[in-house]
């Protein structure tokens, strides 16, 4: 009689368990361990580290977008100007929201990267294209700097740990 008073009594409280972690009463947004992972992406993105890191990929992004008028690329250069300027602000979008909301935007941190890389190659790849040497250079650089940058920026979520 005792086991089965104790039996009983484990699978009320297994029931009342069950129905406090339900689908139904607890939304992914709310659960214990999203919370905690978003106070950790948030707390890493805070970081000094995280905020140069991403200070410079903005500023990188935003020298991409206006490298056609300092760089002067010529008229026959518009699929490459047209190019630099959507992706130059696209990357500046994204540092600045990594540089707010580090929590919310780290899973496009990988995307980063490969605009820089982009950066890299597009002189060669986009059709029309007459490049100078100037124009070949600005890009390189700066693709690089995105690149590395945006390495950065993917790594501080999966390595860093702030409470260290």
């Amino acid at each position: 009689m005792l086991a089965e008073d104790s039996r009983s009594s484990f699978g009320i409280w297994a029931e009342e368990v069950n129905s406090k972690m339900s689908s139904e009463n607890l939304s992914i947004q709310e659960h214990p361990d999203i919370a905690a992972l978003r106070d950790r992406f948030d707390l890493t993105g805070s970081s000094t580290t995280a905020q140069v890191v991403d200070g410079v990929t903005m500023l990188a992004g935003l020298y991409l977008a206006v490298s056609p008028w300092i760089v002067g690329f010529n008229t026959t250069a518009s699929p490459l100007m047209m190019s630099n300027l959507i992706i130059g602000l696209t990357v500046a979008l994204l540092a600045l929201g990594f540089a707010s909301a580090f929590g919310r935007t780290h899973g496009l941190a990988w995307t980063v990267p490969l605009m820089g890389a982009w950066a890299i190659v597009s002189p060669w790849l986009m059709n029309g294209v007459d490049t100078t040497g100037g124009m070949i250079a600005s890009n390189v650089i700066v693709g690089a700097v995105i690149m590395v940058c945006g390495l950065g920026s993917s790594g501080f979520g999966t390595f860093f740990n702030p409470r260290r």
